[in-house]
C-alpha cells in the first residue's frame, strides 16, 4: 500500500522518482528491525518530543517523501506541540513546492513556511539551502524525517537541536543529527505524539530525557539490534 501511495504521489508531482530509491533503501532496514519501534529508537523518539516542548522555536521541516508518507501524523505533531511547518526540497521548483504544500493544507496544515524562501543555510549550495527567516533560519530545535546527510550537518553547524528520522543508522543524517530515531515515519510520529502528552508540563522528565540522551550510544544499540535479528535469522 506504501509502494502503491509513493507511485501515485510521483504522478502527483509531491515524490520525485528518486525519492523511490530512498524509500526502498529505508523498507530494507526496516526489514532488518523486524518493521517494529526497537528500544533505542523509543527512547530517541522519547528525547525528541522532550527537545520539542522545550524549545523556544521548533519547526518540523516537510519533504515529498515525509509529506506522502505521514502527513497526517506530521501535522498533528505540529499543533500538538505546537511547532512551525516548512517544506524544503532538493529537487525544488514552484510547480513541486506547490504540489507538497497544496498536500499538506489539503490534509489539514495550518500556515506552510517555504513558499517564499527569505534566507538560506551556510555551506549548502543547492535549492536545499533555501528556508524562511521566521522557521527553519530562526528555529533551534528541528525534526528533519527522512532528510540528505549534508543539510543535516548544515543545520548543527547552525547551532540547532536536529532531531533526525532516519531508519539507516549509518547514514550521513543519522550520524550527525542531536536525536537519530531509527524507526518508520509513520511509528516513529505517532510516538513522538504520545510522548508529547506525557512530557508536557513536566520540567523534570523533559530536562531528565534530554541530559540521559546519547545519540552515539542509540545508533551503537540500533546496530546491534540488526546484528542480533541477523543472527536470528539463522538459529
Amino acid at each position: 500500500m506504501t509502494r502503491e501511495l509513493l507511485v501515485e504521489m510521483v504522478g502527483r508531482g509531491v515524490v520525485t522518482p528518486t525519492g523511490l530509491i530512498s524509500q526502498g533503501r529505508g523498507e530494507a532496514y526496516d526489514y532488518l528491525m523486524g518493521e517494529r519501534t526497537i528500544a533505542p529508537a523509543e527512547e530517541a523518539e522519547r528525547t525528541a518530543a522532550a527537545h520539542l516542548l522545550d524549545a523556544r522555536n521548533p519547526v518540523i521541516c516537510i519533504n515529498g517523501n515525509a509529506a506522502a508518507l505521514d502527513a497526517p501524523g506530521l501535522i498533528a505533531l505540529a499543533k500538538a506541540v505546537p511547532a512551525r511547518i516548512e517544506v524544503n526540497l532538493f529537487h525544488r521548483t514552484p510547480e513541486r513546492m506547490e504540489a507538497v504544500i497544496s498536500h499538506l493544507e489539503s490534509e489539514g496544515a495550518g500556515e506552510v513556511l517555504g513558499r517564499e524562501p527569505d534566507e538560506r543555510i551556510p555551506g549548502l549550495e543547492h535549492d536545499r539551502a533555501l528556508c524562511t527567516r521566521e522557521g527553519i533560519w530562526s528555529s533551534d530545535v528541528i525534526l528533519v524525517p527522512i532528510e540528505d546527510g549534508d543539510r543535516a550537518e548544515a543545520l548543527v553547524a547552525m547551532g540547532k537541536t536536529v532531531i533526525s528520522i532516519d531508519l539507516n543508522p549509518l547514514s550521513r543524517t543519522s550520524r550527525a543529527a542531536s536525536v537519530p530515531i531509527c524507526d518508520e515515519i509513520s511509528r516513529a510520529t505517532a510516538n513522538m505524539l504520545r510522548f508529547v502528552g506525557e512530557l508536557r508540563g513536566d520540567g523534570q522528565s523533559i530536562i531528565k530525557a534530554k541530559e540521559s540522551f546519547s545519540p552515539a550510544e542509540c545508533r551503537r544499540r540500533t546496530v546491534d539490534a540488526i546484528c542480533d535479528s541477523l543472527r536470528a535469522g539463522f538459529e
